[in-house]
């Protein structure tokens, strides 16, 4: 295991030195040189695995350690896979951008290319497009706001309603009772009124028996 982490730590040394002459390298040998570091890379990474495989296999007092550096390792050539993929990503755009800029140097306008030419219509047309969306956006929103102030309304309007419909119904129960109330009283003055006649009745009786 020795042996195959100092290999393995070497060529990533290897590696490193070469990335730092990636922006040194000219245009037709670039390729070339990111290949190689590629393979390099490919090959450093088939190392680390074994290593991990080495160090699961190692004493437990030294298992730890093993693994550190298994990982440490590991994470020093994912720095570099990085590394090169953002140097490849700026070399395309370079690429590309040099490309543009030769397509754009080497093309002739003409009054009447077509392809410079700006679709005014299509544009004015965009544009009626996009001012009838937000007109009919307003439009939508301002009846969604009449809507809900007219459901407020409305609410206000059950709401004072069912308040005078409790009113009434409380008004209607004490009228109930009143009226029961003045039957119960007239009921009661109907019997003392013939109380007090057949009482009267009784002694007018009396008195002309006894005393007639």
């Amino acid at each position: 295991m020795e042996t195959l982490y100092h290999q393995t730590n070497k060529e990533i040394h290897e590696v490193q030195s070469y990335m730092g002459g990636l922006e040194k390298t000219d245009r037709e040998s670039v390729h070339l040189l990111e290949n190689d570091i590629q393979a390099r890379v490919d090959r450093i990474f088939t190392h680390v695995e074994r290593l991990e495989i080495l160090a699961s296999k190692e004493p437990p007092n030294r298992r730890q350690n093993a693994k550190l550096r298994a990982d440490q390792l590991k994470y020093d050539i994912q720095h570099l896979q990085t590394g090169l993929r953002n140097f490849q990503h700026r070399r395309y755009q370079r690429d590309a951008q040099d490309r543009e800029r030769e397509e754009l140097m080497s093309r002739t306008f003409t009054t009447n290319d077509a392809d410079t030419s700006i679709p005014m219509d299509e544009t004015l047309q965009m544009n009626s497009n996009l001012h009838n969306a937000h007109q009919g956006m307003d439009d939508l929103l301002g009846s969604g706001s009449s809507i809900l102030n007219g459901l407020r309304d409305q609410r206000g309007t059950l709401k004072g309603t069912h308040k005078k419909m409790l009113d009434v119904a409380n008004m209607l129960g004490l009228s109930n009772t009143v009226m029961r109330l003045i039957e119960r009283r007239a009921t009661q003055d109907k019997l003392i009124m013939i109380g007090g006649m057949l009482l009267t009745c009784v002694i007018i009786f009396l008195v002309i028996r006894y005393l007639g």
